[in-house]
């Protein structure tokens, strides 16, 4: 018999199918090459039918980059497995004009260099009128860097032990501060800090009082914590570490600080991220007084942090522009997301016989902010074993499972993409069939 390993297409008779040529033109000649090179490998090893070779290099090469789009139907608002903040569609028109020469650096009326992103800033200075200056740098933890660093290196930076939180990945917040040359002071205790202690601990070793928001847990029960307003009385500069990145207050999260508040009650600078509640792209912020921003920026770490054009642009579409999806899906009511499960469950039931049901289901705000705050709502409950093949399908669909069930939530699923939801659902479902 005939090796049907010997019918795999030559290379260039794949090359020469209209799709990968066009996916030449888009993404490079190399990179449609090494795509057949997989497929045929794959052939020849075993792994894939001689007559699948062309659609699988095609399908290698869909994507517009490595990284591929995910309907996100955990409820979980800000996944930080999935990139935390979805940009709003007025971010992502202004990151494309951005990647063009812009002037992000430059006025154009004197033909000058400016302030880089200096329309960005003074959005940012509108969004959150209580800040005198404001410093954008690649993420929060990057911004706590460089405040420690500019006003505390070879000092005393004093945090409560209640505070000495750990963030993603492992990464630990005195490793971090005690990276930048500062050395921790700690006071009080795990579940009860005091003035008192932080007045003990001052002196002239001492470069700044940090407080940070525990944003992703809760303590309760027998415990103390020192506000801002106290610390700000000290005379010593105050650093609020807010995490989450409200710049006002929100009703709905009442427990959760923002930028304004914390500046008012007398915070020389406040930190905050651009990726979680305000929406925006992964950034860190820092808000505050006039001279000790123009201090962080003049710093020279300030070079290595600085955000690029792309940043700038989604950021001032982000705080200038409409509501971003992170704030329209924490706010989306029960009562409109069972009549969008009722709908959606109805039009799946036209188009496939997979079993589904309506049922309650408890989203979450998510990457680190509002820890324990439920956000009731309803998902599609499908057979547990739709899970995995919803994953893997284009586009891919990040369920949840318990109790045996896949758990779709629309909440954070867009209007125009529910029509890609259910036919991935479809198909999921004719696969788990076989």
């Amino acid at each position: 018999m005939t090796d049907p390993r010997r019918s795999i297409p030559r290379t260039d008779v794949l090359l020469a199918r209209p799709a990968l040529q066009t996916a030449a033109q888009r993404l490079g000649h190399e990179a449609v090459r090494a795509a057949v090179r997989s497929a045929q490998a794959a052939a020849r090893s075993g792994e894939l039918p001689v007559e699948s070779v062309g659609e699988y290099a095609e399908s290698l090469l869909r994507g517009p980059s490595p990284l591929g789009p995910v309907l996100n139907a955990t409820g979980i608002v800000v996944h930080t497995n999935l990139g935390r903040a979805p940009l709003s569609p007025a971010a992502i028109e202004a990151l494309v004009a951005a990647a063009a020469y812009t002037d992000v650096e430059l006025d154009l009326e004197t033909g000058t260099r400016s302030r880089r992103g200096a329309e960005t800033l003074a959005a940012l200075r509108t969004a959150c009128p209580a800040a005198e200056d404001v410093l954008v740098v690649n993420n929060g933890a990057a911004a706590l860097v460089l405040a420690t660093t500019a006003l505390a290196a070879g000092k005393e930076v004093i945090v409560s032990r209640g505070e000495m939180v750990e963030i993603g990945d492992g990464f630990r917040l005195h490793e971090l501060i005690e990276s930048t040359g500062a050395r921790l002071r700690e006071v009080g205790t795990t579940n009860r800090t005091h003035l008192a202690d932080y007045v003990a601990a001052i002196g002239p070793e001492t470069g700044c009082i940090l407080k940070v928001h525990p944003s992703n847990f809760h303590v309760s029960g027998f415990t103390a914590a020192v506000s801002v307003s106290e610390l700000a009385e000290l005379g010593v500069p105050v650093i609020a570490d807010l995490g989450s990145g409200l710049l006002v207050a929100d009703p709905a999260l009442p427990d959760e600080p923002d930028a304004t508040t914390a500046l008012g009650d007398g915070a020389d600078l406040v930190i905050a991220s651009g990726d979680k509640l305000l929406g925006g792209p992964q950034a860190g912020l820092l808000l505050g007084r006039a001279d000790l921003v123009h201090r962080l920026r003049r710093h020279p770490l300030a070079r290595a942090l600085r955000v690029d054009k792309l940043t700038l642009a989604a950021l001032h579409a982000t705080v200038s522009g409409p509501v971003p999806p992170v704030t329209a899906y924490r706010h989306a009511s029960a009562d409109v997301l069972r009549e969008r499960c009722d709908r959606l469950a109805e039009a799946l039931g036209a188009i496939s016989p997979v079993p589904v049901t309506v049922v309650d289901h408890i989203g979450h705000v998510g990457g680190g902010g509002a820890p324990g705050v439920p956000l009731p709502g309803f998902a599609l409950a499908l057979p547990e074993a739709l899970a995995p093949k919803l994953r893997a399908g284009t586009p891919a669909v990040l369920a949840r499972t318990d109790k045996g069930r896949c758990l779709v939530d629309p909440r954070c699923i867009p209007a125009d993409a529910e029509s890609d939801l259910l036919q991935a659902i479809a198909r999921a479902w004719q696969e788990v069939r076989g």
